[in-house]
């Protein structure tokens, strides 16, 4: 296969993966939902230009060559929370049999003479690392916005980021200045679901999200709902104190996520409470508690007073008749 088919495969391999994805995002009745399809749809033409502007690069006759990857940094936007590849990695063992068929992408750093930044490959990047290999790469000249967006088209079309990885990525775009339209591109995504997912990114504290890690079966439905939950401090310093045990450490992403899940959407326990009733001049006093699990009345009378408690007795049905009707209205 030529160099020219195997770059311009990236992106009909991608296309094929993204529509098969597309059509199993349905939901139980059938229905394809709304959501994935604008998404899907965005990658798509982002994919369809990236396509074209290849076919440029190659007509005008750039190459692919080997870098040495210790002269390759990573870009300057974190976006992966669980990147790292090891020799075990099925990505590794891959290239170790059949070599590097897919080039990287790169530029050339804008500050550091001599070292290049990549755009996309990050993970074909960090496999060949570790079999300590040269690296085939395409060098193309990239402003800070096309490289994010390089970036972010690759880890929706080929190794889909998870939705808090996702929700990061975006966070850390803004927080570097690129405007709304940019981080859209990026992320193939609208104006709506960018919102969302920045309320998430900034509602959850950075050391929970690290804490948690990808959470790839992690959705946005719950992801929203912690956020809200953690706007309790309450809430919050209780997760903080969960994530920070060994228990929950030894745990998968997952599963970390569904620990902090079940620790932000607990109710709290209602604390019992007690105080004494004492009329003045008197010989009554009555003691009452209040808990979770209902409430105690404990009452004393002597002398004058001994015949409050047969009072009160015989009108508690008028007094829970005047109290429900009270809550009525």
């Amino acid at each position: 296969m030529s160099r020219r088919d195997k770059l311009t495969n990236i992106f009909a391999d991608t296309s094929r993966e993204l529509a098969a994805a597309n059509s199993a995002e349905t939901s139980e009745a059938g229905r394809v939902l709304a959501g994935p399809v604008r998404t899907m749809g965005l990658v798509l033409d982002r994919l369809d230009q990236e396509a074209r502007e290849l076919h440029e690069a190659l007509a005008s006759g750039e190459k692919v060559i080997e870098l040495d990857p210790a002269l390759i940094e990573g870009s300057f936007v974190r976006d992966r929370l669980d990147g790292d590849v090891g020799p075990d990695d099925d990505l590794v063992k891959s290239i170790e049999t059949n070599g590097q068929e897919v080039p990287i992408l790169v530029r050339k750093h804008p500050e550091r003479e001599g070292r290049y930044q990549v755009a996309y490959g990050h993970r074909r990047l960090k496999a060949i690392r570790v079999l300590g290999q040269k690296v085939r790469a395409v060098v193309r000249p990239m402003t800070d916005e096309q490289l994010i967006v390089a970036q972010g088209i690759e880890n929706t079309a080929r190794k889909d980021l998870s939705y808090i990885e996702r929700a990061t990525f975006a966070a850390n775009l803004e927080a570097y200045g690129f405007g709304r339209e940019a981080i859209m591109q990026a992320l193939s995504t609208d104006k709506t679901e960018l919102s969302k997912m920045l309320s998430v990114a900034k509602a959850i504290p950075v050391e929970v999200v690290n804490a948690v890690g990808a959470a790839p079966s992690a959705g946005r439905r719950r992801w929203m709902e912690i956020a809200e939950k953690i706007q309790d401090r309450r809430v919050l310093k209780a997760v903080l104190a969960s994530v920070a045990t060994p228990s929950f450490q030894a745990l998968g992403s997952d599963d970390r996520f569904l620990a902090v899940f079940a620790q932000a959407t607990r109710k709290p326990k209602t604390e019992p409470s007690a105080h004494e009733w004492k009329p003045e001049a008197s010989q009554v006093s009555a003691k009452i508690r209040t808990g979770a699990n209902g409430y105690s009345l404990s009452m004393k009378a002597a002398g004058p007073d001994q015949g409050f408690g047969t009072y009160l007795t015989e009108r508690l049905d008028e007094l829970y008749a005047d109290w429900k009707s009270k809550q009525e209205h």
